[in-house]
């Protein structure tokens, strides 16, 4: 599992960025030269071979310095002519450019020796032709998805000239090695003996594949339909209530790993790291908006109107009459119809004795709870499927910040392609009692006192919100309906 006890190297290179060419490479493809034909093979001590080159450069750097001291020492009162200072001058570069040239020889050799044992072209790509040649549930557990999905993927990608192949990596093992470590959430160690490729080399195109699907993660999110939903026209506890609602928005609170300058400000208030994440998805279990690297310690409430006031961000405003549904860490305004203050809301809470509605807001709680679910039934898949979002990666916080984009991405590319052929989301559809994440007593009392002061948005959506209660409650009462 990929945890904090990642080695210095490896630590140092995923957390470069989320683009390959931050990455500094001195032979991108690590071959090794081939020895002429005639000349038998000969066993190298690959310890003795470092050793001559550290010593080398040492010889060199120390004969540097005797010859630039004893051009010095040639004039001490300073007085030699220009020619003499040029040819001073001149000794002394060349000498850097045989250090700069040493050192590239010895970087060279530890890429080699930083080569996994027993790499050769012929065991090279051969993990990922077994896996595509074997049964489908374990392509399912490596790369978290159907075969011909991964193939369309990286189809894609090679069309778009985001990726390409390499002399030893083809467009789809690089495309594996990512799905492989944000949908098993393992040590690049663990990958680079998979593969039987070097740390840099998967780190390299982990950074490169993470740009590529982040490149394409915009056609991947698609603005809400404006239709009601067959799943509220088909419910009769739905139906006609929340016919104008086009979708559902929360936060998603993730693990973060950051600098300890950076810290304060993103503890929650038991002290842990945490990202906050401003999401909105469909009744589909599709994502329309993804924001993440916000603070965990800023409310939900504070976020959302962040958005909303920032053009760039590019929120898929809701139409005149139509709304989303917010729980009740977020302001009931305009567009944005949260659930009542001070009334039970979890769906736990509405099981045993009192289970029954008391009155037309205690309905109305149940009823917004049930539809609006599918955003934390939506959060559980994704983090089903890609575990990397369950722990606090060793990267850099903007590769952070771009996981939850690119999963998100994944998640709707697997969803409408395979739609309810995919495995889990057929589970899901199986068991959908996802429960709500539950919110302290501080942040309701917080949210009670950003109510008192009501500006006419919100006062358009009480209205609305109450209509909507009573009428609810009206049917309820008289029409016997199932709650």
């Amino acid at each position: 599992m990929m945890s904090g006890d990642y080695d210095d190297d490896e630590e140092e290179e995923l957390s470069s960025g989320a683009s390959g060419d931050e990455v500094h490479v001195i032979n991108g493809h690590n071959k090794r030269v081939p020895t002429a034909p005639s000349a038998p093979p000969r066993k190298r001590n690959r310890k003795a071979g470092g050793d001559a080159i550290v010593e080398a450069m040492l010889a060199i750097a120390a004969a540097s310095k005797m010859r630039a001291a004893a051009l010095t020492n040639k004039n001490p009162d300073n007085s030699q002519d220009p020619s003499t200072s040029n040819s001073i001058d001149l000794d002394i570069e060349l000498d850097e450019m045989e250090l700069v040239a040493a050192a590239a020889g010895y970087l060279y050799y530890q890429r080699l020796v930083n080569q996994p044992p027993g790499t050769s072209p012929s065991t090279r790509g051969a993990y990922l032709r077994d896996l595509l040649q074997g049964p489908v549930e374990d392509c399912r557990e490596v790369l978290r998805m159907d075969k011909r999905l991964f193939h369309k993927l990286s189809d894609t990608f090679r069309e778009k000239g985001l990726l390409r192949d390499t002399i030893t990596v083809l467009v789809e093992e690089q495309v594996a090695i990512f799905l492989s470590i944000i949908g098993n959430n393992q040590r690049i160690r663990v990958i680079q003996e998979r593969f039987h490729l070097s740390c840099e080399t998967i780190s390299r195109h982990f950074n490169n594949v993470l740009k590529a699907v982040k490149a394409v993660s915009r056609g991947f999110f698609q603005p809400p339909v404006m239709e009601t939903h067959e799943d509220i026209v088909s419910s009769k506890r739905l139906y006609p209530y929340f016919k104008d609602c086009i979708g559902v928005i929360d936060g998603l609170r993730l693990l973060a790993n950051l600098p300890i300058k950076d810290q304060p400000r993103f503890q929650n208030k038991k002290g842990i790291l945490k990202q906050n994440v401003l999401a909105a998805c469909t009744f589909d279990l599709e994502f329309i908006f993804v924001c993440p690297g916000w603070e965990g310690s800023i409310n939900d409430s504070r976020v959302l109107r962040a958005v909303l006031d920032d053009p760039k961000q590019n929120f898929p405003q809701p139409p005149k009459g139509k709304y989303y549904l917010v729980d009740r860490g977020y302001t009931n305004t305009e567009g944005f119809i949260a659930p009542y203050q001070g009334t039970r809301y979890g769906l736990h809470e509405y099981r045993g004795a009192r289970q029954m509605p008391q009155n037309a807001p205690d309905l109305f709680n149940h009823r917004h709870m049930s539809l609006s679910n599918v955003i934390q039934r939506s959060f559980s898949l994704l983090k089903t499927r890609f575990p990397i979002l369950k722990s606090a990666p060793p990267y850099h916080f903007q590769v952070q910040r771009d996981l939850v984009i690119v999963t998100c991405a994944l998640h709707n590319f697997i969803k409408r392609e395979d739609g309810v052929h995919d495995w889990l989301f057929a589970a899901e559809g199986k068991d959908v009692g996802a429960e709500e994440e539950p919110r302290g007593e501080e942040e309701e009392e917080e949210l009670e006192l950003l109510h008192t002061d009501s500006t006419p948005r919100e006062l358009v959506a009480d209205s609305l919100r109450d209509f909507i209660a009573f009428t609810m409650w009206d049917d309820f009462m008289n029409k016997c309906e199932e709650w």
